[in-house]
């Protein structure tokens, strides 16, 4: 059996699991998410938990045995306490500003960067412009589904990657990036 998918993901109070074939609707305070399991994995829910099995011991089942309660485990989380990324842009004049569905970022381009905002999620601008390379600009992202969160982080990063040299650019926050010396000016030769 997979380690992780026999453990039954438990349900704290308020939240409502419905089943229907094989798409699973988990609601909560929140909001709602919906998922369908794979062919092969069955989902039972019984009181507060949700029990993940599989039909047979296939390779391929048993690798969607443990992924299947693992996202269903994320969405439960994701309708009680919801996720969060935070973000911060390095760079002297790099700032970002967020105006209805449209995430602007000035990064070092002739123009501005606009990403638009998926559904089901909210950016939170915190510092909207960075001072120097010591004080960046931050964001926080926040959403209920985890996948949709780390895709528009990972969307946001790609930007502007941070660089090696003086580390201008998007990164997560606490988020170490490997500097490398720059040039080295030999004396004058004569």
């Amino acid at each position: 059996m997979s380690r992780i998918g026999k453990k039954p993901v438990p349900l704290p109070s308020g939240v409502k699991v419905d089943i229907q074939g094989r798409r699973v609707t988990v609601s909560g305070a929140k909001g709602s998410l919906s998922f369908d399991h794979p062919m092969g994995v069955s989902v039972t829910a019984e009181g507060d938990k949700i029990n993940v099995s599989r039909e047979s011991d296939v390779a391929e089942l048993r690798a969607f045995h443990g992924l299947t309660r693992a996202l269903l485990n994320n969405m439960v989380i994701g309708v009680t306490q919801g996720y969060q990324q935070k973000m911060e842009i390095y760079g002297t004049g790099y700032n970002c500003s967020a105006s209805g569905q449209t995430l602007e970022m000035n990064v070092g381009f002739s123009h501005p960067v606009k990403l638009p905002i998926p559904e089901g999620i909210k950016v939170d601008i915190e510092v909207a412009a960075a001072r120097g390379d010591e004080t960046p600009a931050k964001l926080t992202i926040n959403g209920i589904d985890k996948q949709v969160v780390g895709q528009f982080a990972r969307t946001i990063k790609d930007a502007r990657p941070p660089e090696p040299y003086k580390g201008k650019g998007v990164r997560y926050e606490g988020e170490q990036i490997r500097r490398k010396a720059g040039k080295a000016f030999a004396g004058t030769a004569g």
